[in-house]
């Protein structure tokens, strides 16, 4: 994958950061190296290695999922919220 000026421009619009122009050389560089490191991931096999961790064993450790509304909630992260209409999230269009 290669990193470069419309890739850097592409993350700025869906992650709403002004990136300064001097800083985007370096950004470039270290999601170069990120993208490298997890590349090289993908290469090692592990198809002889037990996994560690499953979630398929031992039930649901957690509490019971019940639905509640709390409208005072909704209306403060919603204040805070970069832009919102309606009581939902506005955000960038991701798929092209």
């Amino acid at each position: 994958m290669t990193v470069d000026d419309n890739l850097i421009a592409k993350l700025s619009k869906l992650s709403s950061l002004e990136i300064d122009d001097s800083k985007k050389e370096k950004l470039k560089t270290e999601l170069a190296d990120i993208i490298n490191f997890v590349e090289n991931l993908n290469e090692i096999d592990v198809s002889q290695i037990e996994a560690t961790f499953s979630t398929i064993e031992g039930g649901t450790p957690l509490r019971e999922d019940i639905a509640t509304q709390d409208l005072e909630l909704s209306a403060h992260i919603l204040k805070h919220a970069p832009k919102s209409e309606n009581g939902y999230f506005i955000v960038p269009k991701i798929i092209e």
